[in-house]
């Protein structure tokens, strides 16, 4: 039933068809967003089999993740309790009449999990400026603007929320400040500073970059512990895990590759 696979290769079954050419799109869409999430079992699945698997790529991985084009910046930078998209609509209405510096923060996040950066930033900056003291607001616009490619800016407000709470966001903070002092052109801080966060956490995230550093300092020996620990820990991680540090666990492999 309107499996992919059988319609190219039976055009004339589309003649005069205008649902086929419907659920065509709708098949196409859904193997181009599988594609870019590298979901392969996924798109194989989608092309060769009926218009059922679209359907339930559409619900179990489409509509829980987001469009992969808006969620590939964020891929592997997820805030914690980061909320669901389906509170936008609620959030927003309680905005419009209350206008709590929390409610924005909250719609904040999630227009950040979404990746839609631009929209998250404006509202964390309407959140801070309705509390600027709140440590969360901080940290994540400081986040928000670090993904952007904004470090300069990101430095100073990532570095006030760990003055304030050096294991905020369970070590989330510190890895995006860790980060930042990377693209800043900052090794030997990003260095310390992801030391700080393997001393309570043991995020693929964190591994994987303080394993470049090692590299960098010709510690190979110490750079591939590193990695084959983060390949260890993925063969028994949950599936929820395994999703989050899919990147990092890409990235470790080939990193082993080369040394």
């Amino acid at each position: 039933m309107f499996a992919l696979f059988d319609e190219f290769r039976n055009p004339s079954l589309l003649l005069g068809n205008p649902v086929a050419w419907i659920l065509i799109g709708f098949q196409l869409w859904m193997i181009i967003d599988a594609v870019r999430r590298e979901e392969w079992i996924w798109a194989v699945c989608i092309f060769f089999f009926s218009v059922i698997s679209a359907l339930l790529y559409f619900f179990l991985v489409y509509r829980a993740q987001g469009p992969a084009a808006g969620a590939g910046l964020t891929r592997g930078f997820e805030l914690p309790g980061a909320q669901e998209r389906r509170r936008i609509r609620e959030l927003q209405g309680r905005i419009h009449h209350l206008d709590k510096a929390r409610d924005h923060l909250d719609l904040a996040d999630i227009f950040f999990s979404q990746g839609k950066l631009k929209q998250a930033e404006a509202s964390y900056r309407a959140s801070l400026e309705r509390d600027g003291e709140d440590i969360d607001a901080i940290a994540h616009l400081g986040q928000c603007l670090q993904r952007q490619g904004r470090s300069a800016e990101a430095l100073p407000l990532l570095e006030r929320a760990i003055a304030s709470d050096s294991r905020h966001d369970y070590g989330h903070t510190l890895m995006a400040l860790a980060e930042t002092q990377t693209a800043l052109g900052n090794p030997g801080a990003a260095f310390t500073t992801w030391q700080r966060v393997l001393e309570n956490h043991g995020y693929a995230r964190a591994r994987v970059q303080f394993a470049e550093l090692l590299i960098a300092r010709d510690d190979r020996d110490r750079a591939r512990a590193e990695l084959n620990e983060v390949v260890s820990d993925d063969e028994h991680a949950p599936r929820f895990q395994r999703g989050r540090d899919k990147p990092w666990i890409r990235k470790a492999r080939a990193l082993l590759a080369r040394l």
